[in-house]
């Protein structure tokens, strides 16, 4: 990438970082991912689980969005 390059137009392979290895993935989900997941829930009718930490939430949202077709 040139200097004269946005850096936001070329995402880093950490953008892909998988929630497993994330170095705060087992901390307390975000306010953002937990009302966004609870919004997925209500649409796909499943439970929401406010347990869940940053990596499963991430995770979970990922798996609610196929569900719903909010993903695409």
């Amino acid at each position: 990438m040139s200097a004269t390059e946005n850096p936001k137009t070329h995402p880093t392979s950490n953008a892909e970082k998988d929630p497993d290895d994330w170095t705060t993935g087992d901390e307390a989900m975000t306010g953002a991912q937990a009302s966004y997941l609870k919004t997925l829930c209500e649409e796909a009718g499943e439970e929401f689980d406010e347990t869940l930490t940053k990596a499963d939430a991430s995770k979970r949202i990922d798996a609610l969005q196929e569900k719903t077709g909010r993903g695409k």
